[in-house]
């Protein structure tokens, strides 16, 4: 199992920028891959970012230049940094864990709002 926990969430201008954290309480390296969704009121929860245990970065098209995925191996932690926000970034953004054990099992932290005024 996996156990996430997700800050660095506010409201920011557009334009501006933040840094989501999620904490997992395992090894990096024994999670399968991990990855940050966003889900905006009436919308259906959508992928970010994402990244692997062999690090292969997958990035939403809209986010693509303006967000960055890493990781902090020795504080088992992922990050989301995310630039030049705009009001559409606007969501509860959510941190994601998948471990395949093998079939897949996905693992999921409490969200995090982000709001983008413009």
């Amino acid at each position: 199992q996996v156990q996430l926990v997700e800050s660095g969430g506010g409201l920011v201008q557009a334009g501006g920028s933040l840094r989501l954290s999620c904490a997992a309480s395992r090894r990096l390296f024994s999670i399968n891959a991990m990855g940050w969704y966003r889900q905006a009121p009436g919308k259906q929860r959508e992928l970010v970012a994402a990244i692997t245990s062999g690090s292969s970065v997958n990035y939403a098209d809209s986010v693509k230049g303006r967000f960055t995925i890493s990781t902090d191996n020795a504080k088992n932690t992922v990050y989301l940094q995310m630039s030049s926000l705009k009001p559409e970034d606007t969501a509860v953004y959510y941190c994601n864990a998948v471990l395949i054990v093998p079939r897949t099992v996905n693992y999921w932290g409490q969200g995090t709002q982000v709001t983008v005024s413009s």
